[in-house]
């Protein structure tokens, strides 16, 4: 029989990357903490930036897009891996899979390309702070944003493409969720040739918006050398910020991506971990770093707690 004649008709797919009978629900009360927290933090972010007029610089729009990205990113896969772990819930019907596919992807090309436009904003903010709003004004950085939307969007929309057309011969997922890689798996042809198609995209985003980002940063440190002292402290500052994201977001993707096709194997338990902490670990770190290390947002918080200190008194 010919695999194409073995292959069968999907309604559904049965999540395998969580053991059902003993399910890790102390791992699934983690996820629900951090996601809930995650989501809270971007929130607060694009609340914080929408409603006051004050904030509408081109920065805290590029704070603000990170902040739906990050709900994008981490709401593309996590409630279903809390569904699994806490209720028990392991299906997902075959066209929720493919949208929590393309979704998820989205999300996490928008991530790449969300930090590298910060890191050109900063760059221009420090190389040319006296033009820097007439280099970039609101509307550009939201045209910018759009054409990165858009950009992103193209690499996705093939992927359904790749798909739909490859008959099944498993309703089952290795993985956690319904990533291009699980979905893969279920087919009935070699993965090899799908799954070194998929690393060769990544990595090539991956490599073009690290070094982007390296040779921002390169083009921030040598003009820091030419600063005062006191300029090289604001300077740091919001360097860091940004590293801490781009640390968060890149170390475990290039273990998944890079190492993985360099032959390194890893184990699934190990895979999961390291694609569980992508996603949340970003997610979870850019609204807090932005919003406890900017000086507005930080000023906006204290002002918040003392106005509710304030009422308590009161009453």
């Amino acid at each position: 029989m010919s695999l194409q004649n073995a292959s069968i008709k999907l309604t559904h797919f049965i999540i395998g990357g969580f053991d059902t009978v003993k399910r890790p629900v102390a791992v699934g009360v983690v996820m629900l903490i951090t996601y809930l927290l995650a989501v809270t933090g971007s929130l607060v972010n694009i609340i914080f930036i929408v409603s006051d007029k004050q904030l509408h610089k081109p920065m805290y729009l590029l704070i603000c897009n990170l902040a739906v990205v990050d709900i994008l990113y981490t709401s593309s896969s996590t409630p279903t891996m809390i569904g699994v772990l806490l209720a028990g819930v392991n299906t997902i019907s075959y066209v929720e899979c493919l949208i929590q596919m393309c979704v998820f992807q989205l999300g996490g090309i928008m991530e790449l390309f969300s930090l590298t436009i910060m890191a050109f904003d900063r760059l221009i903010a420090i190389i040319y702070p006296l033009r820097y709003h007439s280099y970039l004004t609101n509307t550009r950085i939201m045209v910018l944003t759009y054409i990165l939307w858009i950009v992103a969007s193209s690499f996705v929309a093939f992927l359904p493409a790749i798909v739909v057309p490859l008959p099944h011969c498993s309703l089952r997922l290795k993985y956690t969720f319904c990533d291009f890689a699980a979905v893969i798996r279920t087919t009935c042809v070699d993965p090899e040739k799908y799954f070194n198609q998929d690393a060769s995209r990544l990595f090539f985003l991956l490599f073009f918006t690290f070094i982007f980002i390296c040779l921002s940063y390169c083009g921030i440190l040598f003009f820091v050398k030419l600063s005062s002292n006191n300029d090289r402290k604001k300077m740091g500052s919001t360097l860091v910020s940004h590293l801490i994201c781009v640390i968060c977001l890149y170390c475990p993707l290039f273990i998944i991506v890079i190492l993985t096709r360099l032959g390194v194997v890893l184990t699934l338990e190990e895979r999961q971990g390291l694609l569980i902490g992508t996603i949340l670990g970003p997610s979870l770190v850019n609204p807090f770093v932005y919003c406890l290390r900017t000086k507005e947002m930080k000023n906006k918080i204290f002002k918040i707690f003392r106005k509710v200190n304030t009422a308590v008194r009161v009453l």
